[in-house]
């Protein structure tokens, strides 16, 4: 096996990361995961407005700078309002790539299910229909991209209808990347996508570690698998000897229907660590904790023949041990274990630069007190692949969809990632009304509207962290309504971290700003701002004193010299949005982006953003000068700072 000091991995990006379910534990360098959507600025729940700035007869909703790739587009419309035209620009472009029409998503090519289709919820209240369109064809852009609208996406009244989100990638070059053109050959990755419940990566040789006819007792375990050396489980299979419930069985509907899905849980170590690196109920596991209907993805799922599946690969070096644990007195028979494993990936997954598969701590059913539930919180370095949530009101058939889905990563105030409610964060709308939904990426199954159990894969999508990733959920509006949650996360993880702070920047205080050697032309002065962040920090005042510029500033900061890129996070006040700025190190511009943040928000006006400066500007210097020159934009006046902090950005450990 090759060790990780002879070549980095070249990880693929956009369409290859989509088709290459097979490299999904590489670890990811220069990546970055960001949302724009429609979130109340206010902090309540009028998620129905969808757009940054007008330019001529167009409404701009997705506006950014340097190389990325959009992964998920979502857009919630009643079918009897005005149909919007989307027109999506890359790379500077005057004219649109191409255009479509909202009910053109599922039919009109490059657009084609399963990666696009509609999904239409029941009525609402004599507004009509809502109609779900959804994106999954990846989209890369080697300098820029912007999507606008020809109508405002406004609203929640009928005739109206502006929900809608982007979920998507930055990255600190675009090496691997090629602009979007609509003719990409999107064939095999179709043929994947139409085969959910089939392993998704190739056939490989490997070898099977099978059970038949298996009986726990209560607070009984048995070993399925105890592999020496180094390898891969690419299939974990089951299949119980008892039916999963009907919805009319009469189980108890505010509990859990199927006690088995929780009693029995599986417990994964790789490598003989002190900890186990998954370890959860079957139900989480498998992607369904309720069990009232077959729900399937990708990566796991249930097929129609009834087998449980887990396809996402899983690397070992030295040891893989899987065993089952029955945590409840009943008996539990299963009629089929099945783990496949293989040495065939061993010189893909270099060590250092390969993640382990792991879950984050079962988070049990449970109400939070108008704080969010915090499903998961991972410390390390590494990538969210996968997510479930599942939810019950007091009662059966309340509505209890509208705690958004707030992920922060890497320390960020600023959730990195939004939903504008519980089920948009599975690409549905309107709720859970119709369970049993499913795509190749996202499902839902409970009763309609509570309980509720919601599965998502992000297998282009991925989360990257470089220091830890909280996912937390509200309940209700804004915290308001009893639910339980419970869930659990699925990443690739690692556990030492991937950057470290090396400065902070506190502009307004005197004796960092010498120390920095920080100045500035164009000054519009110092001002001082008591605000909230938007997210689950919008109760919290926080005053801090800052700088605006209608010029340039420039200060010095101390980096690590073995840095694989350095990132800086500013603290900034977002009363106007497209603040942009060209970034230059040691007075060289950086060609890749400049620094633009198009969103604002009046209302929660500090905001966490970050911008990362590849190696080849940082690499090798403990220290750099930065010089920041403001750019004019759309409404924007000036350029404002109030906080920069520095990390350096570690390459694999070796």
């Amino acid at each position: 096996m090759r060790s990780s000091q002879e070549s980095d991995q070249i990880v693929p990006k956009g369409l290859k990361a989509m088709q290459q379910f097979e490299q999904l534990p590489l670890l990811r360098e220069g990546v970055q995961v960001h949302y724009e959507g429609s979130i109340d600025k206010q902090g309540g729940n009028a998620d129905w407005d969808w757009w940054l700035y007008q330019e001529g007869s167009e409404w701009v909703i997705f506006d950014v700078d340097g190389p990325g790739c959009i992964y998920n587009f979502v857009q919630h419309r009643y079918p009897d309002s005005e149909e919007p035209t989307f027109s999506f620009y890359f790379d500077g472009e005057a004219e649109p790539r191409f255009r479509i029409r909202h009910s053109e998503f599922g039919r009109e090519a490059p657009f084609v299910a399963p990666l696009a289709d509609a999904y239409m919820g029941p009525d609402d209240n004599g507004r009509g229909q809502i109609r779900v369109v959804r994106s999954f064809v990846p989209m890369e852009y080697e300098r820029s991209c912007r999507i606008t609208s020809d109508i405002r996406l406004k609203g929640a009244a009928k005739g109206d209808g502006g929900w809608g989100h982007v979920i998507y990638h930055s990255y600190q070059d675009a090496s691997g990347i090629t602009t979007f053109t609509g003719n990409e050959h999107l064939d095999a990755l179709l043929n994947t996508w139409n085969h959910t419940g089939e392993d998704p990566k190739p056939d490989v040789s490997a070898q099977s570690a099978v059970t038949q006819q298996l009986t726990l007792r209560g607070g009984e375990h048995v070993v399925l698998l105890d592999e020496q050396g180094a390898g891969s489980i690419t299939a974990i299979l089951a299949e119980m000897n008892t039916s999963l419930p009907a919805a009319d069985s009469g189980a108890p509907l505010n509990d859990f229907p199927y006690p088995e899905l929780q009693q029995i849980w599986i417990r994964a170590t790789w490598d003989n660590h002190e900890r186990p690196d998954v370890e959860c109920p079957l139900g989480a596991f498998f992607g369904n904790e309720l069990g009232y209907n077959r729900i399937g993805l990708l990566s796991h799922g249930q097929t129609e023949a009834g087998m449980l599946y887990q396809y996402f690969p899983m690397p070992y070096w030295e040891r893989a041990h899987i065993e089952l644990i029955n945590r409840g007195a009943a008996e539990v028979t299963f009629a089929y274990w099945e783990i496949r494993y293989t040495t065939e990936y061993n010189d893909l997954y270099l060590q250092g630069q390969t993640g382990y598969f792991r879950s984050s701590a079962y988070y049990p059913s449970q109400a939070a007190q108008g704080t969010d539930s915090i499903i998961g919180r991972i410390t390390g370095r590494g990538h969210l692949v996968a997510g479930q949530v599942t939810a019950f009101s007091r009662t059966t058939g309340q509505i209890s969809c509208e705690g958004d889905v707030r992920v922060h990563i890497d320390g960020k105030l600023t959730p990195q990632v939004e939903s504008d409610g519980s089920e948009s964060w599975v690409n549905y709308g309107w709720g859970f009304p119709t369970p049993p939904e499913m795509n190749p990426s996202s499902a839902y199954d409970g009763l309609p509207d509570s309980p509720w159990s919601m599965v998502r894969l992000c297998s282009g999508d991925v989360y990257p962290f470089r220091q830890e990733l909280v996912f937390g959920i509200e309940a209700g509006e804004y915290n308001n309504q009893y639910l339980r949650h419970s869930g659990i996360l699925f990443y690739y993880g690692v556990d030492e971290p991937g950057m470290e702070l090396t400065d902070v920047l506190d502009i307004g205080n005197k004796a960092s700003e010498g120390i920095h050697h920080y100045r500035t032309s164009g000054s519009r002065g110092y001002y001082t701002l008591c605000a909230c962040y938007e997210g689950d920090q919008d109760h919290v005042l926080i005053t801090d004193t800052g700088h605006e510029t209608e010029g340039w500033s420039e200060f010095v900061i101390s980096i690590h010299p073995d840095n694989r890129g350095v990132r800086l996070r500013r603290r900034s006040d977002q009363m106007t949005g497209r603040q942009k700025a060209k970034v230059y190190v040691d007075n060289v511009l950086v060609q890749e982006r400049s620094w633009y943040v198009a969103d604002r928000n009046p209302y929660q006006r500090w905001l966490d953003d970050e911008y990362e400066i590849p190696a080849g500007y940082t690499s090798g210097k403990d220290h750099v000068t930065i010089r920041l020159e403001y750019v004019q934009a759309g409404e924007t006046r000036a350029w404002n700072e109030f906080e920069y902090k520095v990390y350096s950005l570690h390459g694999y450990n070796t």
